[in-house]
């Protein structure tokens, strides 16, 4: 180590900022977006915050011993402009920049940001064909509406992901559902669309290695989007 790792630019792991894509295999950036949150703000300030939290991971793996950046090409890519006055206007500047990475073949590892934000990347990704879907969750996402029937909100993402054939519900899996309901039919819909639901009870029962079996085999061969929401 030659900087101490309080120190220089916060940037995704110490990672160099690299702008020009046809360099990288894969790419981090920010989506400093929240405005699809229906309670609590901020989560836009959250790729500065992750950056420094990020600068104390170290390049090693404690059990493989092995470092991603020792075959592969990585940076951070500095943030995807937004829009903090206008929704739709956010969701098509989101969309346009990740097919401009997806246009150069570099594998984009996004922090957000609420969860809408994975609606115009999922625009980009999918553009061609349905991506399966691997999500860590407390909720669903798949709600179709809040407020008075607004359609774009931090719990619609997958809901219009799946109207707009963006992903394959049969190649979904959700895991850690759990919390209370507006309504018993909440997860209906979801249920009614394939989608493979695993609770978070279902989870500490069936452990680690089972849930992990019922994704690869949901998954298959599919291309898939991976989403954590916190």
């Amino acid at each position: 180590m030659v900087t101490p790792r309080f120190a220089d630019v916060a940037t995704f792991f110490r990672l160099p900022i690299i702008k020009d894509l046809n360099q990288l295999d894969y790419c981090l950036c920010g989506v400093p977006w929240d405005g699809g949150t229906t309670n609590r703000p901020g989560a836009r300030h959250g790729p500065r915050e992750i950056r420094n939290a990020s600068s104390l991971i170290r390049l090693y793996h404690p059990i493989s011993l092995k470092s991603p950046y020792d075959k592969f090409n990585i940076a951070d890519i500095g943030d995807c402009p937004v829009n903090p006055a206008d929704l739709h206007n956010s969701l098509k500047k989101i969309e346009k920049f990740y097919l401009s990475i997806i246009e150069s073949k570099t594998i984009p590892l996004s922090i957000g940001g609420d969860h809408l934000v994975s609606l115009p990347i999922l625009r980009a990704l999918g553009k061609k064909e349905p991506l399966g879907l691997f999500q860590f969750d407390s909720h669903s996402d798949t709600w179709d509406s809040y407020f008075g029937g607004y359609k774009y909100t931090h719990g619609t993402p997958f809901r219009r992901a799946i109207e707009e054939n963006l992903i394959d519900p049969k190649k979904y899996v959700m895991i850690g559902i759990r919390g209370s309901l507006y309504d018993p039919n909440d997860m209906k819909w979801a249920r009614q669309q394939g989608i493979t639901i695993i609770t978070i009870d279902e989870y500490y029962e069936m452990g680690f290695t089972e849930a992990m079996k019922i994704v690869k085999n949901t998954l298959g061969d599919t291309q898939a989007y991976l989403t954590f929401d916190i």
